[in-house]
């Protein structure tokens, strides 16, 4: 099962030459088991407010037709994985990367992230390269 950072989604939806040969093989192999958080959706509601993203149509249409398009998955943020949050290591400051790692955690999931700091934290999976 592979958990996108809220980057690989959008660039999966808008600008899959970004993606690495080696996300795209593993997310090829596996299109059934692609998933987002949903806090996916705050920070690209967020990045879209701040014009640091541009998608087509409203935030909404954008990441429910892609993820009806696509086959990909949401889990949602539940009570332990927000609590599971505050508790990991003090590694990263985004509070959206830290409910990705800690859905990730919960759900036995390979992070497909650029992310550097995220592949430091203890037992977590994490790809890019």
């Amino acid at each position: 099962m592979l958990l996108l950072d809220t980057h690989t989604f959008i660039w999966l939806c808008l600008e899959r030459k970004l993606l690495t040969p080696k996300v795209r093989q593993l997310m090829e192999g596996e299109p059934e088991g692609l998933f987002i958080s949903s806090i996916t959706a705050t920070e690209i509601g967020l990045l879209v407010n701040a014009s640091k993203v541009s998608v087509p149509g409203s935030c909404e249409d954008f990441i429910q037709k892609n993820l009806s398009h696509l086959g990909i998955h949401e889990v949602p943020v539940d009570v332990e994985i927000a609590l599971a949050s505050t508790q990991l290591p003090q590694i990263h400051r985004d509070p959206f990367d830290r409910i990705i790692i800690a859905t990730a955690l919960e759900h036995k999931m390979t992070i497909l992230t650029k992310d550097r700091i995220i592949p430091t934290y203890p037992k977590v999976k994490a790809v890019w390269e």
